[in-house]
């Protein structure tokens, strides 16, 4: 089964928004759909960025994983620039 990551940068949050509940809450949305492999938040050129890396059966259902994550996190906070890739042997190539 091909591993994918989604990665989205996280900016202002919405009011009430506790930061410590972004990074699950996306994990969560992928969770429900397919077997969540890491999740990680890193700062990407000053921007917060979260990754969620899971397995899914083809890239359809990546694309619903990351539609997912993206719409629950986008919920909480400002999001920009999501990306979805799939590994392929040592690299990670659009999916």
């Amino acid at each position: 089964m091909p591993s994918y990551r989604v990665s989205l940068a996280v900016g202002l949050l919405q009011p009430g928004v506790d930061p410590a509940d972004v990074l699950p809450a996306a994990a969560d949305a992928a969770r429900e759909l397919v077997t969540v492999e890491a999740y990680d938040v890193g700062v990407v050129r000053g921007r917060a960025r979260i990754t969620v890396r899971f397995t899914a059966d083809d890239d359809a259902a990546a694309h619903r994983v990351a539609d997912a994550v993206h719409d629950r996190v986008d919920a909480l906070a400002d999001t920009f620039g999501g990306t979805l890739t799939r590994r392929w042997g040592a690299r990670w190539q659009p999916a």
